[in-house]
């Protein structure tokens, strides 16, 4: 597995070579620096770390300050681990990994939070289709959920029903996204389809072997 830190820039869409539209999202992918190499004999597992964005230094703490100075490199704002690797892409400490880890037509993972939508009822956070038509007087019950337990048995509500609650929020993976277009002077990748989260979100890029 190669990985990288990136961001969401936004969506757009191209066209193939049979004419047909295609939505696709737009990520800048790097530049990523490794700060941190972790092994088995040290750590108890094999992992890098991966720094992303650049970070005030005054917003730094004198621990962290140290560890990226032992990388030689500037403060970075997100770090993320990545504890798998294909045979022989093991990264050095401190090198700088960019968009170009990926190639035009593999298959990528993107892991990124969803945009929060505050407390919804059950039509919006399940897909439920309400209560029925507006008959005998009801005059507030479409979207209402309906029947959630019976009576006497089991006198209760069984965990994991679906009902109104915190919607979104969430970490969210997207599995096999096509890597449609690498642009390597801007840093950017864009991919078919669509990824969690807002405009300027910070995403997780992982390709499996």
């Amino acid at each position: 597995m190669s990985g990288l830190l990136g961001r969401k820039i936004g969506m757009t869409s191209l066209f193939n070579a049979d004419g047909k539209q295609i939505p696709c999202t737009v990520i800048e992918a790097g530049p990523c620096v490794v700060t941190q190499v972790k092994s088995v004999e040290k750590d108890g597992y094999d992992a890098i770390q991966l720094g992303f964005g650049e970070q005030k230094e005054s917003r730094t703490t004198k621990p962290m300050k140290g560890h990226f100075a032992k990388a030689g490199t500037t403060p970075k704002r997100y770090l993320a681990e990545f504890s798998r690797f294909e045979e022989g892409s093991r990264k050095k400490f401190g090198e700088i990994l960019t968009v170009e880890v990926f190639q035009e037509g593999e298959f990528v993972d993107v892991v990124g939070t969803s945009k929060g939508k505050g407390f919804q009822g059950v039509v919006k956070r399940h897909g439920f289709g309400g209560v029925g038509d507006l008959t005998h007087g009801q005059h507030d019950r479409l979207r209402a959920p309906g029947s959630v337990g019976a009576s006497s048995y089991p006198s209760r509500v069984f965990k994991g029903m679906r009902m109104a609650g915190q919607t979104g929020n969430r970490r969210v993976k997207v599995q096999n996204l096509e890597v449609i277009k690498i642009i390597p002077e801007k840093n950017l990748m864009i991919v078919k389809g669509s990824v969690p989260g807002p405009k300027g979100s910070i995403l997780k890029l992982e390709r499996w072997s």
